[in-house]
């Protein structure tokens, strides 16, 4: 295969010991070598509740549990938050699992109590009495492939329902599963160059060609400029006909 020459990435993955369930972790490896096929070298760096935010090329954060989402609330407010929100409308590439998701938003409200997010997107959550479990069929037009309806395949456990400004767009419309909130037929969010969703499994695993839009548009904003990322001869294995015996 051919090979891009001295490109690299620094991806950060924050909050991995505080938010990181259901192989979040798997997205990071995902995205370290899937670039150390294509010849990118790539950092790894970690940053936990305390320690100082981390610059990088490319940002990702998963999902916890309510307790773990007040104290990373708390931890991200002030400095971070700012650094954050710039980031993003900077066209950073972000990926959100689920808590991430939540907390990037206005707040995530439980009851009586609200938890703050970043407000780096125009989306708030607020805690279902019901479960949403289950394998998930995602369709989005969003991604630039041969395939003009692509398919996003995952799996969803979380009670949180999200809900999007009309201003920004859905990650894509769901064909099985609850998605963004279980009522109307919406799952995650695109914006600039961040993607947030309820997508666990983990996420990239199942939809390389999602960690390839991630890589890319990472290396688009580092370098200012698009650079076309070679085939991997791995995806050439992945027929459209095996894809559907997935789904």
């Amino acid at each position: 295969m051919g090979r891009l020459n001295k490109l690299s990435l620094t991806i950060a993955h924050l909050y991995p010991n505080s938010m990181s369930t259901y192989g979040d972790r798997g997205n990071i490896l995902v995205l370290q070598k899937r670039a150390m096929w294509r010849g990118i070298n790539t950092r790894i760096v970690y940053s936990d509740i305390g320690d100082k935010f981390p610059k990088a090329d490319l940002y990702f954060w998963g999902g916890g549990q309510d307790t773990q989402q007040v104290a990373v609330s708390k931890d991200v407010k002030g400095v971070n938050s700012k650094i954050i929100k710039r980031l993003v409308q900077n066209y950073v590439p972000f990926l959100l699992i689920c808590g991430g998701y939540q907390l990037m938003g206005d707040y995530y409200q439980v009851g009586d109590k609200k938890i703050s997010g970043v407000g780096a997107l125009d989306v708030y959550t607020k805690a279902g009495s019901k479960r949403m479990i289950g394998n998930t069929v995602i369709k989005t037009k969003l991604f630039s492939t041969q395939d003009k309806n692509q398919i996003i395949i995952g799996f969803e456990n979380h009670s949180g329902k999200t809900y999007l400004s009309n201003n920004l767009q859905p990650l894509g419309k769901v064909i099985k599963g609850y998605g963004n909130n279980g009522e109307d037929k919406t799952e995650g969010v695109l914006y600039k160059n961040t993607i947030g969703c309820y997508q666990h499994g983990p996420l990239l695993p199942k939809n390389p060609f999602i960690a390839d839009w991630l890589l890319s548009k990472a290396l688009e904003v580092k370098y200012n400029k698009k650079i076309p990322l070679t085939e991997l001869e791995v995806d050439k294995e992945i027929t459209s006909k095996a894809r559907s015996v997935l789904i």
